[in-house]
């Protein structure tokens, strides 16, 4: 019997043994939410297939959007109603198929003197967004009066404002989102693989045949063959065009999205809220359990998208938006306790500004047969993959004679996901905060656990009982690491803080704090040396001071 190999980089050399040695019908090349997507789907219809990713799983873009599975409520004053109903439709869906992930979140949208939206406008929008995304019961939108939306959220402008209409979205973790889709994609057969950057293709009769893949970790070259590839790379789309000789026509436009992060008590809004912003673009304050973070801004970006970083122009701009909208709150640059910023992959089109620019999504197919797929939007991920996927199966019935099934991803449960709606997920979370109360943890380390992995809390509480530390929160943090190690392809404190827990955006005091024993259960994990440890160590540091030192010495 064939050993079964764990979703775990401790089984790395056996996975690139099996990646080198297997034929596959389709390679999918970047690990984020669209590539995710995308092996889900072609697995869960027989299609035999493999994910490379050149960092870590959603270490692009998929980590770094502002965590709203929402219907695009802003491409209404675009016209744009065929993304406004694919992306609203799309929001429930993604809810069931993951509800402790994708959580339903009202969102309070302010009606102001001289602002974006008129009431009148307001509500015959989000009467169309309603039809558009197919929105029921409680969650169909509302209109609020001046004392109505007063009550709901103290903090709103008194002097200048006339109402609020107020409706319904999801919030989520993009990087959970990320994960979990791959690993469900395993349950099909599907193999992936972090750390393993695709260098250049194999060709066969002048058509794509597979891919040269290096291994980051170890330096090491090998070849994975395969019938097609998708390239899902996101901003590096183009680069791989490039590799293939077949960047001409469209191209990508990057913008940059930055998004900062504050003590709740800092900003404390009672609920979500979509806001005008004095130069016409809108914005987003969302509250997260112990912060409440802020975003987004929407500027070109030409430099190095492997190190995309907030600057103080960033900062003193979200800042300023803020304070502008709710007069109570005077935030300060020192009140920053961290924040992202990421890339959107975008379409170009001359003669329109970057907020200007369509989040629709776009497949390329060179003469050679490479598949691309650019643009698009993370509610829409699933969608998107459906459609390239299709591509897929179009061309191995024409080229091969093999008939595909259609996509059923609407109906597949992610990883974690054991709840039939959202009351489910409310009711696990008793029974966790029941479990673990006694120790001494809080119904928000209760709420964290289950909204973060779900189900999968079991597993860990019971890694949690295996270890005998003093301190409750160091046994658990080394009980998620054990889980992230075995099952989800932890390599390194990087993979484990930012992506796997979201701890650098939402908790970085822990990071500070819990540091050193998560780099001690690495170090016994993977064997490394002390020079390693070192260098793990400093690029952790790194990452703290870049997401969180916003100090006028660092800016210049």
């Amino acid at each position: 019997m064939k050993e079964t190999l764990r979703f775990s980089n401790l089984d790395r050399k056996k996975t690139i043994d099996e990646l080198s040695k297997e034929a596959f019908d389709l390679v999918v090349i970047g690990g984020g939410i669209t590539g995710a997507g995308i092996a889900l789907d072609a697995a869960s219809r027989g299609l035999k297939t493999a994910l490379v990713e050149k960092g870590d799983f959603a270490s692009g873009t998929s980590s770094k959007s502002t965590k709203l599975i929402h219907g695009g409520l802003r491409y209404l004053k675009q016209f744009d109603f065929w993304l406004v109903k694919e992306v609203g439709s799309e929001r429930a869906i993604v809810h069931n198929l993951a509800p402790h992930l994708v959580l339903p979140e009202k969102m309070l949208l302010p009606l102001i003197e001289g602002g974006s939206y008129g009431k009148w406008l307001t509500s015959i929008g989000l009467k169309v967004y309603d039809i558009l995304a197919q929105v029921t019961g409680d969650d169909k939108r509302q209109m609020l009066d001046k004392k109505q939306a007063l009550k709901l959220e103290p903090l709103l402008p008194k002097k200048i404002l006339n109402g609020a209409g107020y409706y319904a979205e999801y919030r989520t973790d993009d990087a959970r989102l990320t994960i979990e889709n791959i690993k469900t994609s395993l349950q099909y057969g599907a193999k992936a693989l972090n750390y393993a950057e695709v260098t250049d293709f194999l060709y066969g009769d002048e058509k794509v045949a597979g891919v040269k893949v290096k291994d980051v970790a170890t330096g090491d070259e090998f070849e994975i063959k395969s019938r097609y590839v998708i390239s899902a790379a996101g901003p590096w789309v183009d680069e791989l065009r490039s590799v293939n000789n077949s960047k001409k026509g469209k191209r990508l436009h990057l913008t940059k999205g930055v998004h900062l992060v504050f003590p709740h008590e800092k900003l404390p809004v009672k609920q979500s809220v979509y806001f005008d912003i004095p130069d016409g673009r809108m914005m987003f304050a969302i509250p997260r359990g112990k912060i409440t973070y802020i975003g987004t801004t929407d500027t070109n970006y030409n430099s190095d998208k492997d190190n995309v970083q907030t600057d103080l122009a960033d900062a003193i701009y979200l800042i300023s938006a803020v304070n502008n909208m709710f007069p109570k709150i005077q935030l300060e640059m020192e009140d920053i306790i961290s924040s992202w910023a990421g890339l959107r992959p975008l379409i170009h089109e001359e003669g329109k500004s970057a907020s200007e620019l369509s989040r629709k999504d776009e497949i390329f197919t060179s003469d050679t047969g490479l598949i691309s797929m650019a643009g698009g939007k993370l509610t829409g991920y699933r969608k998107m993959a459906e459609r390239v996927v299709n591509r897929v199966a179009k061309k191995l019935e024409e080229d091969h004679g093999v008939e595909v099934g259609k996509c059923k991803t609407d109906v597949i449960p992610l990883c974690g996901n054991d709840f039939k709606r959202s009351k489910h997920v409310e009711k696990y979370i008793a029974k966790v905060y029941g479990q673990i109360k006694s120790d001494g943890f809080s119904e928000h380390d209760a709420w964290y656990l289950v909204t973060t992995y779900g189900v999968q809390t079991e597993q860990i509480l019971k890694y949690y009982t295996g270890f005998k530390n003093k301190d409750i929160y160091t046994r658990l943090i080394r009980a998620e690491l054990k889980f992230g190690i075995e099952n989800e392809m932890v390599l390194n404190p990087m993979d484990f803080f930012i992506r796997r827990t979201g701890r650098l955006y939402f908790d970085i005091d822990s990071v500070r704090t819990f540091m050193e024993p998560v780099l001690e259960d690495i170090k016994k994990a993977y064997g490394h040396d002390a020079q390693q440890m070192n260098a793990f160590r400093e690029k952790m540091e790194e990452e703290l001071e870049k997401h969180s030192d916003f100090s006028l010495e660092r800016a210049f």
